[in-house]
């Protein structure tokens, strides 16, 4: 083989082995950017899923917060409904406590009145001996019914006639005035208690409005806003 064979052969070495060399450099850069491509991908992927999850959160978290806020605009609302209910029914009671203060105007029913409050005390204490208190301007027409009330109350007991002892040192406050608004004051009635003041009738006008009002309050709330209270 001469020299010219012999360079042929190498030069077609050479363009083999170029050839091939080529080759393997376009399969390792197309895979390359394959590789590339997909760890692109899968990173934007995972960017995109980030995002998602943080509105998500952000989403679920405004979400929250307006359930918050419409619980909280609603039970301020229901407050504020209750709170004109509680006073509409206040109003009432005191529309209702006013009006006992005309009570003691009819002395002839107003007499009647304190004897059947005294009968239905003393039905209650039971005692052979009771003090009583009343209010200063009703001491009289409380003295002048006391025998008829101990008999009504002996017949029907079936006992003897019990003893009453008026308190001439401690009375029940006077009605309510301009002088007085704010202090303590009594519409009317009597207090009834034992000799030794472990038992006490408290049979004013104003306690009796106090046990009727709450005693009627699911009824009023009723009539008044179509529901019973809680």
């Amino acid at each position: 083989m001469n020299d010219a064979d012999v360079s042929k052969q190498i030069q077609q070495m050479v363009r083999f082995i170029r050839q091939e060399a080529e080759e393997k450099a376009n399969e390792i850069s197309v895979s390359a950017e394959e590789e590339f491509n997909i760890e692109k991908l899968q990173l934007v992927e995972a960017e995109k899923k980030k995002i998602r999850q943080e509105y998500e959160r952000k989403e679920k978290q405004v979400d929250i917060r307006k359930k918050i806020e419409y619980s909280m605009q609603l039970n301020a609302s229901r407050i504020k409904v209750l709170q004109a209910q509680d006073d509409l029914v206040s109003s009432m009671k005191e529309a209702a406590s006013k009006e006992l203060l005309h009570v003691s105007h009819d002395h002839h029913v107003y007499k009647r009145l304190l004897r059947d409050l005294v009968v239905q005390s003393l039905l209650r204490l039971k005692e052979p001996a009771v003090l009583l208190r009343c209010r200063k301007d009703d001491l009289h027409l409380v003295e002048s019914i006391l025998d008829s009330a101990k008999d009504e109350y002996a017949g029907k007991a079936n006992v003897y006639p019990p003893e009453i002892i008026v308190d001439h040192q401690v009375y029940l406050p006077p009605a309510p005035s301009h002088h007085h608004a704010h202090g303590p004051f009594c519409s009317g009635g009597v207090v009834l208690a034992s000799r030794d003041g472990k038992i006490v009738c408290e049979n004013t006008l104003d306690a009796r409005l106090d046990v009727v009002f709450r005693k009627k309050l699911p009824e009023i709330r009723k009539w008044l806003f179509g529901q019973v209270a809680a």
